[in-house]
């Protein structure tokens, strides 16, 4: 909580310095003031408590920690076309509540999809004067669509998603090999990121469906093998063209040997995970629980507590939401039907406290965090030298949290579009105080600002050796 005596700042209200007792500084963690000038950090000094000067916003939040603001490189907000589901405003005030100050959309669920230049700038028209965070967009790879990238690629998308499996909406069909090859020599010396959805389909036929209300039902259709036979073809191609590849929401820890033996070979390959995989398994999903369901899907305790080695030890890079929310409707609660209901889980406001919770039992610092969800997710989207850091020059975007505090979810503070989560209940360790973008308090003690000021971020392509080096 601020400091009794220093004046409360209103939403909406541009700060000039952020003072703290705990100001997350590369590798410490030190009292220290964040001086801040048209929307960027212009230094950083020794903590002085000094009295403003006249005019002078002075945000003193005591021993609240003060890290930089998360990026979150993988959300589906489904505007415009699927606003049901969510939407720019709703998603980013939930971003925004959750101390994530970037995220990047997704080129799916949106009606039309992110596909062509044209559909990019029909999406930037919905999204234009509604984001409360600042916002990126990823492109997509369909079959036959080629000749598309380039152009979004210098429209200021980073790089594009494909899927290597059915994505469950017509719009968006998945790619195949051939399909891959002819994208990848597109992209072949560009700066893009190509990231996968990577299951593909095995001939295994069809297991035999048991009871749809229960949840091994449903995770006996999507096995291991699925993942680890498509990340073996990324990682092939991966070796195969001057192209980075990203590997989303990896669920299975048995793909894991293979993403290890590719990067020593020299590929340009990247991990995430999400907080479901690392919070949630499957042996405590209830009969029905059909929120839980996802692709991949989630799998068991074992598995889980590989995937946190991974983390340890930084064969997994990064940790994103995949927040992917529907209708309550899509999720056929009343049948229960694990194997009909919409796939997909909305957690995008809950992230910091989901991964904090968990990580830091398991010994993972403050230091971890800020590497595995602001760090290397800026620097994924090619926002480095802006965003994921406290350093002078670079955008003044905080989070200000208690890591100590323990809150409950409940409905009435999720501001998602659908409150429907698995996550309903749970008492979760850090809570956020405060979210700063550009030096504007945009969110404060379930405050929002009065009206968005987040911007639409469009990438520039331009050489940046210096930071082409891996993560790992």
């Amino acid at each position: 909580m601020p400091i009794p005596g220093t004046p409360m700042m209103t939403v909406g209200s541009e700060i000039n310095i952020v003072r703290s007792n705990r100001v997350v500084i590369n590798n410490t963690i030190c009292p220290a003031e964040i001086i801040i000038s048209n929307g960027k950090i212009i230094n950083i000094v020794p903590k002085k408590s000094l009295a403003p000067s006249k005019g002078e916003k002075i945000m003193d939040v005591g021993d609240l920690v003060v890290m930089p603001g998360i990026v979150d490189t993988h959300v589906h907000v489904n505007e415009p076309g699927r606003t049901a589901w969510e939407g720019f405003q709703t998603a980013t005030k939930a971003a925004a509540a959750g101390g994530i100050t970037t995220i990047v959309d997704m080129p799916l669920n949106s009606l039309p999809p992110t596909t062509t230049l044209s559909n990019f700038n029909v999406k930037l028209q919905a999204a234009d004067g509604q984001c409360y965070v600042d916002t990126a967009f990823w492109g997509g790879v369909i079959p036959n669509n080629q000749a598309e990238l380039v152009p979004m690629l210098n429209a200021g998308v980073p790089g594009f998603k494909c899927f290597m499996i059915a994505s469950g909406v017509d719009e968006f069909p998945h790619v195949n090999f051939m399909d891959l090859h002819m994208a990848m020599k597109e992209l072949e010396d560009t700066e893009a990121v190509l990231l996968f959805h990577a299951e593909v389909d095995v001939n295994q036929g069809n297991p035999a469906l048991e009871d749809p209300t229960e949840y091994n039902t449903f995770l006996n259709t999507r096995p291991d093998i699925m993942e680890v036979q498509a990340i073996q073809m990324v990682a092939e191609l991966c070796l195969l063209y001057n192209v980075r590849c990203h590997i989303v929401h990896l669920s299975s820890a048995q793909a894991l040997p293979i993403i290890r033996e590719a990067r020593q070979a020299g590929a340009p390959l990247t991990v995430e995970t999400t907080h479901h995989y690392l919070t949630l398994t499957s042996e405590h999903i209830p009969p029905g629980g059909t929120y839980y369901k996802c692709c991949p899907p989630i799998r068991g305790k074992d598995n889980q507590e590989e995937l946190w080695a991974a983390l340890c030890n930084r064969d997994i890079d990064m940790v994103v939401s995949d927040h992917s929310p529907c209708t309550p409707e899509m999720k056929l609660l009343e049948d229960g039907d694990f194997v009909k209901a919409w796939g997909g889980i909305a957690s995008l406001q809950f992230g910091l406290p989901l991964f904090w919770t968990a990580a830091k039992q398991r010994g993972f610092t403050i230091h971890d965090l800020v590497q595995l969800m602001c760090k290397n997710t800026a620097k994924l989207c090619k926002l480095i030298e802006r965003k994921g850091s406290l350093q002078p020059g670079w955008d003044a975007d905080m989070v200000i949290w208690d890591p100590d505090k323990v809150f409950e979810v409940q409905e009435q503070i999720v501001h998602h579009k659908n409150k429907l989560t698995p996550y309903l209940n749970f008492r979760l360790h850090g809570e956020v105080f405060a979210t700063i973008v550009r030096g504007r308090l945009v969110y404060q003690e379930r405050k929002f600002s009065p009206k968005p000021q987040g911007e639409l971020l469009l990438i520039q392509q331009t050489k940046a050796e210096e930071n082409t080096a891996p993560y790992y």
